[in-house]
């Protein structure tokens, strides 16, 4: 083949892919559902995106995966729940999310510190449930590989650390660089005592991918319109509760009002496995 028609055949292809990408784009587009979500004091407004739940299905089959193997101290209904903070706080945080969804990232990178200083003050709990929609809407696996090393780092109790450190590094939505197991292992780097022989091999090994399916599958049934669902003690927050845009001031006070008369909690964590129990899962 001539270096003329080897040229040609390139751009074709780029081409190709070019306009897969741009039709993956237009389909996710139509499932937004856009919202203001004023970022409290940090005087940012960033216009956030609701991927719908039912838009994309993951393509690659749980069958492939292997047996189902949750991580430790996972909690609530088919165990699906990472917790996080004092088990006898008076308000649960619950939290639907995707490594590779842009309004989890910013959701996370806004009410981070809120989130982290609520938790130590006990007067809130967080239970975490991963999916991978963006995987099923883009194509790729960054979604299910990202969650998978969440849950291997939940193993020796790194979780809400390797989770922040996921999301200050996402990448963005079309490269799926979360699919590279080599870069999740090289993030976990900046997590102290996280990367070990042992972490590494659960990331290759994909150990908790059947969990992390499972846990997508109750997310897709339960309703949801889409990532980032935050629910306050049941109740939805994201993007609004009632009329009210979240924001780091809303959020304070909706957890406020939720705890009035209420004791913060002071039930502890064990310093290693779960992050709010302490006892693994079987």
């Amino acid at each position: 083949m001539s270096d003329n028609q080897e040229r040609k055949r390139t751009a074709r292809e780029r081409i190709q892919r070019e306009r897969q990408l741009d039709k993956a784009r237009e389909r996710r587009r139509r499932t937004l559902i856009v919202a203001s979500a004023v970022v409290g004091v940090l005087g940012l407004a960033a216009v956030v995106g609701l991927v719908a739940a039912n838009s994309g299905k993951d393509k690659d089959g749980s069958s492939e995966a292997g047996p189902l193997s949750a991580p430790s101290g996972v909690q609530g209904e088919e165990q699906l729940a990472i917790p996080v903070g004092a088990s006898d706080a008076p308000s649960t945080l619950t939290v639907w999310e995707d490594f590779r969804c842009p309004a989890c990232a910013q959701f996370e990178n806004a009410l981070r510190s809120t989130i982290h200083d609520l938790v130590a003050a006990g007067k809130i709990k967080v239970e975490y449930h991963l999916a991978t929609i963006i995987d099923g809407n883009m194509g790729g696996s960054g979604s299910l590989r990202a969650a998978n090393a969440a849950a291997c780092a939940q193993d020796v109790g790194k979780f809400p650390e390797y989770h922040d450190v996921l999301y200050t590094n996402q990448p963005p939505e079309p490269d799926d660089a979360f699919a590279d197991n080599d870069r999740l292992i090289e993030l976990a780097g900046k997590v102290e005592g996280l990367d070990t022989p042992a972490f590494r091999t659960c990331v290759n090994d994909g150990t908790h991918d059947s969990w992390v399916e499972k846990s997508n599958t109750a997310f897709q049934n339960g309703g949801f319109r889409g990532t980032p669902t935050v629910l306050l003690n049941g109740e939805s927050i994201f993007p609004t509760k009632g009329e009210e845009q979240i924001s780091v001031p809303n959020f304070k006070k909706w957890v406020e009002e939720a705890n009035k008369g209420k004791q913060p909690g002071t039930r502890q964590p064990s310093p290693a496995g779960s992050a709010a129990t302490g006892s693994p899962a079987s």
